[in-house]
């Protein structure tokens, strides 16, 4: 129940947005101005997510290559190249891990490295996640200081068609980081396409036996996305490598595969299929687009870009 209220907090809480103010860059150019209809001419980047709850996501470059994304609660997301292929991502803030709808408050940090395979496609992440929790104060401090409450290491292979070379599926395998150390947990999330947008993910989380035996799962999930417009999903201007990333910065964030799709639905859905009578909860929007045909607006987010 608590996935299911964030579910539907993230992505229909945000629906009370009527304006937003024109803004800037961090090097103070300003940003597409909602407020006009001129849009963007030429290249462009996307810059920041932002509802009127805040900003969600600002995204920084180095010349054509995503460097930076800051989150929410001062977090940071660095990313660091090898060539044109995103080889190391590092993480240091805070995330929603309980699936609450809130912010956690303790912190987390992570490296993943990335790995590719002959035809060049990311097949391999290999992640160290800590994670620190504030201990009890020592007067006179009134706030006490942050602690490593755990550690674990992490891989998440990922598999393509054959037959479309689109993202079929990533498992992930995790454990403690711990002597000796063994896999403990997995995650399975499938991936099934209509045309070149993704319109189902399940998503299965178990138990791993002996580091190696996939024990039947736990919880298991359907995410469906439906009603794709014909317009220009802003997410295409981000590397394909950083969107996985967001996938799996949690257990389940599968609501977020829109992401990889070059358009963008108006309906959302998900369904706890271990309910012995599974009722999806759906949530739908309306998109703005700007005169370039890319969204600006929809399930309460603003979309702001910059040219490159």
């Amino acid at each position: 129940m608590k996935r299911f209220f964030y579910f539907v907090l993230i992505i229909a809480g945000f629906s009370s947005i009527n304006s937003c103010k024109d803004m800037t860059n961090e090097e103070g150019d300003p940003l597409l101005d909602l407020n006009e209809n001129t849009g963007l001419i030429g290249p462009r980047a996307l810059s920041r997510e932002i509802t009127d709850f805040g900003t969600i996501a600002e995204y920084q470059y180095s010349g054509l290559l995503l460097t930076k994304v800051l989150t929410e609660k001062g977090s940071v997301k660095n990313v660091e190249w090898s060539g044109d292929k995103i080889s190391k991502v590092t993480f240091n803030g805070f995330m929603d891990l309980d699936n609450d709808g809130t912010i956690d408050a303790d912190s987390i940090s992570y490296t993943q490295q990335y790995t590719y395979g002959n035809l060049g496609r990311l097949t391999l992440i290999s992640e160290n996640r800590s994670v620190y929790r504030r201990l009890a104060p020592v007067p006179p401090a009134t706030v006490g200081p942050y602690a490593l409450y755990e550690k674990t290491k992490a891989e998440y292979n990922l598999t393509y068609s054959s037959t479309t070379a689109k993202l079929a599926l990533i498992v992930m395998k995790r454990g403690k980081d711990i002597i000796p150390f063994a896999y403990t947990d997995y995650t399975k999330a499938n991936y099934t396409y209509l045309g070149d947008n993704v319109s189902k993910v399940t998503k299965e989380v178990g138990l791993l036996t002996n580091g190696t035996t996939f024990e039947p799962p736990v919880e298991n999930y359907e995410f469906g996305f439906t009603n794709y417009d014909s317009q220009i999903n802003g997410y295409t201007l981000l590397p394909f490598e950083y969107k996985v990333s967001v996938l799996i910065d949690t257990k389940i964030n599968d609501e977020r595969s829109l992401i990889l799709s070059p358009n963008s639905p108006r309906r959302i859905s998900m369904t706890d299929l271990t309910e012995p009578i599974p009722n999806p909860i759906v949530v739908s929007t309306n998109y703005k687009y700007d005169p370039q045909t890319y969204m600006i607006q929809g399930f309460g987010v603003n979309y702001f870009y910059k040219p490159m």
